[in-house]
């Protein structure tokens, strides 16, 4: 007999659940992804993080940054996540995920309100001064094709379940917020809301 879906919640303490993060480069999503894992896991929660980085570096080697291979690497990492929501872990995934279309297709796979858009927002020119990598610098410099938000697109999301505003808001704000969200729907419940 296969272990159903209310099983692994009993187990867990809570619902499985994907945690979107989109935003520019040095927009903080890669840090709110972390902060908010960290929380999450103390909460006593099952959770994971796919950075866009390191699923870059292992299941996206292949894939260079054209929208194609782009659309390819959100659909890659959408998979992968939707399999953990059904594992009934709560996956937060942070990756710059440009495109609208992709990060739709992604919102179809996970049954709402299992997936959670969070819009870490940033102004370009905060990104820039930021620049924790040196990315902007080089693609300013003409060294970096196709980088996001100077030479490539990034559509923002037009309805996202939470906007954090990164260049103001504290971290803890943006991880209060999304445990906010989970809470509302019922993705965590009493054993493991105490906390922010």
């Amino acid at each position: 007999m296969s272990v159903r879906d209310e099983e692994r919640r009993q187990r867990a303490g809570h619902g499985g659940a994907v945690v979107w993060i989109t935003g520019l480069s040095g927009a903080g999503k890669t840090t709110l992804a972390d902060a908010l894992e960290r929380t999450l896991f103390d909460l006593g929660c099952q959770v994971f993080v796919l950075d866009g980085d390191k699923v870059r570096s292992g299941l996206c080697a292949d894939l260079g940054f054209s929208l194609p291979e782009r659309a390819e690497n959100i659909r890659r990492i959408g998979e992968v996540a939707h399999l953990f929501c059904q594992a009934g872990q709560i996956v937060i995934v942070s990756a710059i995920s440009p495109m609208r279309a992709d990060r739709a297709r992604v919102r179809a796979l996970v049954p709402a309100p299992q997936f959670i858009e969070v819009y870490c927002h940033c102004p370009l020119a905060v990104c820039e001064a930021r620049d924790p990598k040196g990315l902007y610098r080089r693609a300013r410099a003409g060294q970096l094709a196709e980088f996001t938000g100077i030479s490539s697109p990034y559509e923002a999301p037009e309805a996202a379940e939470v906007i954090v505003d990164s260049a103001a808001a504290s971290v803890d704000d943006g991880v209060g917020k999304v445990l906010a969200r989970l809470r509302q729907h019922g993705m965590i419940n009493a054993s493991n809301t105490d906390g922010p």
